[in-house]
């Protein structure tokens, strides 16, 4: 069956937008912090030199101000900060009766100190300006090579949000992608171990992977072992160069086109999915035959299988990373992504549920109940749901959990949505939707 196989033209991006981690400068203090404090501080020194009777030798607490601005602030300020701490010192000391060797010593001190302040001010502004480049490089090509969403194809429409983490280890492996085959739409979402450039090697090598594999492999079991082989061989490559092996957690999803009510799965080690739909509370999907990651499968003697579940037309599955399931707030607290996710459905407003409900069928894989709901399933339906998919709902669980985690985000997110299209007695998607 020929595929229908777009991308869907929208003004919001599927990630951070790229002139964001481009233009991102390293952070240092405002002009008038900056002022504030220096200011205070000299004040307080002077006032303390009044009170003791010392000046001279309180003044030479300045020498500690290039320290601080080389820390936090430009050069520039960095820079000020050293003549103000030398001219305050060199006044204290012109002013003091007499000659004193300590007064010589804490001018001398003041003016090496200032000069290493001012260098190590510039040596840090370069580092993070380097380290800026490499951040912002590696973001751009990972959003460049990850696909571009929204996506519509002949069975569902594929939406979601991607914010790699940037770190000093640049970022981490999230990663996903769509592929509409003549076996239908298959979906991959997955988190390689650890982080850094061994990391995202290995998520490249997935990616290539699944976009040939995809296409070739006529079962979702025969894709995920080409996968799995993938991995091995990226593994055996870098066990060669004396690198970290990693293995990748990863959920693939494929949606049969001459069936429109029911989809498969193969759980790599990954978190399980979300299904919404009839306006009831989301449903956690129960995968019950889930296999070790990608890269661990020569670890145990069970093969991967592949789990059908119910997927009728006008529902939702939400897949996503552990960036969204294990964000934590400043207290530590885990987000309540069930909690928040029930919440933001009837927020964002769920499909209306069927006259007669429906009911589940023998073989396939069931939901979870969460807070209280029926279970993800039912009969087999051909003709339209009359309820519409919940749109925007991967932006707002973004926005969600930037709020809940403010102002840190401590790993990669990535969540993807995928709407079942109303389908046809003939298999057919509707022709008017996306």
């Amino acid at each position: 069956m020929k595929q229908q196989h777009r991308t869907v033209k929208q003004p919001r991006p599927a990630a951070l937008p790229v002139r964001d981690a481009v233009e991102r400068r390293p952070k240092s203090l405002s002009n008038r912090a900056f002022l504030a404090w220096i200011l205070g501080l000299t004040m307080l020194v002077l006032a303390l030199s009044l009170v003791a009777g010392s000046e001279t030798r309180l003044v030479g607490l300045l020498i500690f101000l290039p320290a601080i601005a080389a820390s936090l602030g430009t050069v520039r300020q960095t820079q000020i900060a050293s003549a103000w701490a030398t001219v305050a010192v060199a006044v204290s000391v012109a002013r003091s009766p007499g000659y004193h060797l300590d007064d010589g010593l804490t001018l001398a001190l003041t003016l090496v100190f200032a000069g290493l302040a001012v260098y190590g001010s510039r040596w840090r502004i370069a580092r993070d300006s380097e380290l800026v480049r490499l951040r912002s490089t590696a973001a751009v090509i990972q959003q460049h090579i990850l696909h571009p969403l929204p996506e519509l194809t002949s069975q569902v429409r594929v939406d979601g949000v991607f914010e790699p983490l940037q770190e000093d280890k640049l970022f981490g492996g999230d990663i996903y992608d769509v592929a509409a085959t003549r076996y239908g739409t298959r979906v991959l979402i997955g988190d390689v171990q650890g982080k850094g450039l061994s990391a995202v090697g290995v998520a490249f090598a997935v990616l290539g992977g699944f976009r040939e594999a995809a296409h070739r492999e006529p079962t979702l079991s025969g894709l995920v072992e080409a996968l799995e082989r993938s991995v091995v061989r990226h593994n055996a490559y870098a066990r060669h160069a004396g690198e970290q092996e990693r293995f990748v957690t990863a959920l693939v999803v494929a949606v049969d086109p001459l069936d429109s009510g029911t989809a498969q799965a193969v759980n790599c080690g990954h978190l399980p999915p979300y299904l919404v739909r009839d306006g009831g509370p989301p449903q956690r999907l129960r995968l019950e035959d889930t296999g070790v990651p990608l890269g661990l499968a020569s670890l145990v003697d069970e093969e991967r299988s592949a789990q059908t579940f119910r997927f009728p037309p006008d529902s939702t599955l939400l897949l996503y990373t552990d960036g969204l399931s294990e964000a934590r707030d400043g207290d530590g607290l885990f987000y309540p992504l069930a909690d928040r996710l029930a919440a933001l459905v009837a927020k964002i407003g769920a499909p209306e549920p069927e006259a007669g409900g429906t009911a589940d069928a023998g073989g396939t894989a069931g939901a979870a109940p969460d807070g209280g709901g029926r279970e993800a399933g039912g009969g087999g339906a051909a003709a339209p749901a009359s309820g519409a998919p919940v749109l925007g709902l991967a932006q707002a669980l973004r926005d969600d959990v930037r709020a809940f985690t403010h102002p840190y985000q401590q790993d990669d997110l990535a969540i993807l949505t995928l709407e079942r299209r109303p389908a046809y007695a003939d298999g057919s998607a509707d022709p008017n939707t996306g």
